[in-house]
């Protein structure tokens, strides 16, 4: 179980959760299924394509969670971020039911048009397994002002009004991770699909993108099962795009 008593490795402060749990892995003390690597402060949080995360010290949750996910083959590895995506996205819509929630593509949970968490997964592949993965969160739980120039970021604290409590935010966190992982370790990869899709940000929806470098108008139909964005153009063009060839434009 995702971290559960004696499963959790408390730092006051570390250049990134994600690089500490993979040290101990290629430091061949590798840490058992499900713990949680959790850091007060992170000097150096990273996101998607070496973007930085910010993080006011002790007022998010930035964190790293290690698995061994022996049962999923690699061409299913998409399977993976869905699951940890929508076990945030539980997390999110539970602390505020009267929000819109979305899944922006791979992996920022959204509150309306604002970021309010992202996730980095690392994948440690051996022969057509996933032998080790290290999944890193960033969840802005209790910060009130940000100073990078990321261009939307949110916090919790916007909407509740009040401070809360981190480790109780972190027990409920793993509980909806957990969840989620034992869905995907069972088999029903179909639930993971549709509950993904359903939460997904623009889906059906007329949006602008940058496109190889062009803006485009088009719609968010699907992702495919190797990950990529699916996309209809106003022309009828059909789009298949990784993370390189798309930007959205708000």
């Amino acid at each position: 179980m995702i971290g559960q008593k004696g499963k959790i490795i408390r730092l006051n402060s570390v250049d990134s959760t994600n690089e500490y749990a993979l040290g101990l892995y290629r430091n061949k003390v590798p840490p058992d299924d499900g713990t949680v690597v959790i850091s007060d402060t992170q000097t150096n949080g990273k996101g998607l394509d070496k973007n930085k995360w910010e993080s006011e010290s002790g007022k998010n949750l930035t964190f790293s969670i290690c698995l061994y996910p022996h049962f999923l083959p690699v061409e299913m590895q998409f399977e993976m971020n869905k699951a940890l995506s929508l076990g945030i996205y539980d997390f999110i819509k539970e602390m505020v039911p009267n929000e819109k929630v979305t899944v922006k593509w791979p992996n920022d949970i959204y509150i309306n048009n604002e970021k309010v968490a992202g996730i980095l997964i690392n994948n440690t592949i051996s022969g057509n397994i996933l032998d080790f993965s290290v999944a890193g969160f960033g969840i802005n739980i209790n910060q009130t002002k940000f100073v990078s120039d990321a261009p939307n970021p949110v916090s919790l604290i916007k909407y509740l009004g009040n401070e809360l409590n981190l480790d109780e935010c972190l027990d409920l966190v793993c509980k909806k991770l957990d969840a989620r992982y034992e869905q995907m370790k069972a088999g029903h990869f179909s639930q993971l699909d549709s509950g993904y899709l359903k939460s997904l940000f623009k889906i059906n929806e007329n949006s602008r993108f940058i496109y190889n470098g062009k803006v485009i108008s088009a719609m968010i139909t699907g992702v495919s099962e190797y990950g990529h964005l699916k996309l209809t153009t106003k022309t009828g063009e059909s789009l298949e795009c990784d993370l390189k060839k798309i930007v959205f434009l708000f």
